[in-house]
């Protein structure tokens, strides 16, 4: 069930990262490592950090865009300690742990989301996200290396794993994957600004509020589809 959950890094400029990344992974059961437009080559520094982890890092999936990395999942997570203008839904480790074995149970997708060692992840990023997640720490030093991150997230989801019955039942009711979120956010969007509810003065502020109420709802697939339902129901007096 692990190989469900996605490790992807964001524009990572170190390949000796990379490296102590999937060993960080491999330690604690997890095998899929994606690689988002990737600064560096996977190289001797890298293999050299990944001792026996090599295999997670010589298969680590490439991509151009994190959209596209994680538009099969049906959870998204993004890295990051630093505070937003728009604050998206926080979790801790142990939180986000307990999500992806629910998850993972119904066979669905997850993916962690970490940034780049010196930015980390921009506002856009954390856009493709469901929830950000924080690493709580010593307040007066809480800078945390990729490799360090990836550990502890790891370590929370591998307790989390092994806790848990694989036979659990699974919810019947299942989550709407991301895509499916995103095609009904764009539909949304896209019904309000006909109606004339978007104003171009604070569009962007009311999309974004707007989509942090979404992402809190939880959707499940059915009603995505009644929600989409309505929304056509709309557009036929709006044309």
């Amino acid at each position: 069930m692990l190989e469900n959950v996605k490790i992807v890094l964001v524009n990572t400029s170190h390949s000796g990262n990379i490296g102590s990344v999937a060993r960080a992974m491999k330690v604690m059961g997890l095998k899929s490592l994606f690689l988002v437009n990737p600064l560096c080559e996977i190289d001797d520094k890298t293999k050299a950090l990944a001792s026996s982890a090599n295999d997670i890092a010589n298969n680590a999936v490439k991509f151009e865009s994190l959209k596209d990395a994680v538009q099969d999942c049906h959870l998204v997570v993004g890295a990051s300690a630093r505070s937003r203008n728009m604050q998206w839904p926080l979790l801790e480790p142990s939180s986000l742990a307990e999500k992806t074995m629910n998850l993972i149970n119904q066979d669905k997708k997850v993916a962690i989301v970490f940034g780049n060692e010196r930015v980390g992840l921009t506002n856009e990023e954390i856009e493709h996200c469901n929830y950000q997640m924080i690493i709580p720490a010593n307040p007066e030093y809480s800078s945390l290396n990729l490799a360090m991150a990836v550990q502890i997230t790891s370590y929370e989801l591998w307790k989390s794993y092994i806790s848990n019955s694989k036979d659990k039942v699974a919810d019947n009711n299942l989550q709407a994957s991301n895509q499916e979120f995103n095609m009904l956010f764009e539909h949304l969007i896209s019904t309000l600004d006909d109606v004339g509810f978007l104003q171009k003065s604070q569009g962007n502020t009311i999309q974004s509020k707007l989509k942090k109420i979404f992402i809190k709802a939880n959707l499940e697939e059915q009603e995505v589809n009644i929600l989409r339902g309505v929304l056509s129901s709309i557009n036929k007096f709006t044309k």
